[in-house]
């Protein structure tokens, strides 16, 4: 009797660790030009939601990346983009939606590090986020100098911390956006699939000549349990 309840306790421990959720959320974005791979914030949980359910609709395939500026940042998530009565060559994108907005999510510990997602927006006094729309960063490396000139300007004083200074001078990024654009997610694999996309020829309106669609896979459980593991998340 004692032995079988041993086995019962063990039997029950081995299913409670094997069914606990992964710690993140990771999606992945496909072109023509590869792939990458997004971990979505915990700590930004009405952006991160809001995603997953648009994608997991398929509401982003087929979508475009409509506006692309080298070293600054790729722009994508226009239901406009493919519609074919709307998205004509020359056509200017970037005006559709959803319909709602969702409240900023902004965090001191999250910035414009390059690969950083972050949700694009209209320019509202509360600086809510489009409900669709996003870019990625491809960003550059930045001097202090830099960084100053943008803290009395730009930021309007705020200062930008010294373990992230050291970020965006050695790997880069746009601390233009810092505290005024919601950062929910990052890339963990493939962001050669970005600096691709930015470099690609376009238009006066940063819309590439050649149309960018782009798919939205959520990853499964298991995929997300082994990039945590991965990881060390």
């Amino acid at each position: 009797m004692k032995k079988c309840f041993t086995l019962i306790l063990l039997l029950l421990t081995f299913i409670t660790v094997f069914a606990k959720p992964p710690k993140n959320q990771y999606v992945r974005i496909s072109t023509s030009y590869g792939s990458v791979i997004i971990r979505l914030y915990n700590q930004t949980p009405l952006h991160r939601d809001n995603f997953i359910k648009l994608a997991k609709k398929g509401f982003y395939n087929g979508v475009l990346f409509h506006r692309v500026i080298q070293n600054f940042m790729i722009q994508g998530g226009d239901p406009d983009s493919k519609d074919p009565n709307k998205a004509k060559p020359g056509a200017e994108l970037g005006n559709g939606d959803v319909g709602y907005t969702i409240p900023a999510e902004f965090r001191d510990s999250l910035f414009h590090k390059r690969g950083v997602l972050a949700a694009a927006r209209d320019d509202n006094p509360k600086k809510a986020s489009s409900g669709c729309q996003f870019y990625i960063v491809e960003g550059k490396r930045l001097t202090d100098a830099k960084m100053d000139s943008l803290e009395n300007g730009r930021l309007k004083g705020y200062k930008i911390p010294a373990w992230q200074r050291e970020y965006y001078k050695t790997v880069g990024g746009t601390a233009q956006l810092d505290h005024n654009y919601t950062v929910y997610g990052e890339v963990v694999s493939g962001i050669d699939m970005v600096d691709h996309i930015a470099a690609v020829p376009k238009d006066k309106a940063d819309r590439p000549l050649t149309d960018v669609p782009m798919t939205v896979e959520v990853l499964s459980k298991r995929e997300c349990k082994q990039l945590d593991k991965l990881f060390k998340l």
